[in-house]
């Protein structure tokens, strides 16, 4: 069995990845930092390493994937979705909608498929990293597999 609803899906979608763990300090409110720290030290380049980040748009929710040290746009990532706004979703409905907890939001197995919008950046790299599920897990996956598994639009969402 998986040891996340992130890892049980790209199992169960026979998708090549790699689990990436790291001693996540639980004093640490940077996630994203922390993840770039621990796996540029193992070779990763920094805008290989992505976040998923959940907006609040008309009628719902959404994510946007981009890299970690990049700021997003939300009027970007409102216009690849369709939508005329966006704004950053509050901390206890994007738990409740994607069942993890902030620091830990994968794109993948969240308990809804949020429509989702993924930087198009990420298809410059063979391999991106985003959170497996759990603070202090990455897991990485080609950029086509996240996009598919997701049913994402790419588009140029940094600010």
């Amino acid at each position: 069995m998986a040891a996340t609803p992130a890892l049980a899906v790209l199992v169960k979608a026979g998708v090549p990845h790699e689990v990436v763990t790291f001693d996540h300090d639980p004093r640490e409110r940077s996630f994203g930092a922390e993840a770039v720290h621990a796996l540029t030290e193992r070779g990763i380049a920094p805008d290989q390493i992505f976040k998923t980040l959940v907006i609040a748009v008309p009628g719902g929710l959404s994510v946007a994937i981009l890299p970690v040290a990049e700021r997003l746009s939300l009027k970007a990532a409102a216009a690849a979705l369709g939508v005329g706004k966006a704004s950053m979703a509050e901390s206890a409905a994007a738990e409740r909608a994607t069942g993890y907890v902030l620091g830990a939001v994968s794109p993948f197995g969240q308990r809804r498929t949020l429509p989702t919008v993924v930087d198009a950046g990420a298809l410059a790299w063979d391999r991106v990293y985003c959170s497996a599920g759990r603070r202090g897990w990455d897991v990485g996956v080609s950029p086509q597999d996240l996009i598919r598994l997701t049913n994402a639009v790419t588009a140029d969402i940094r600010a």
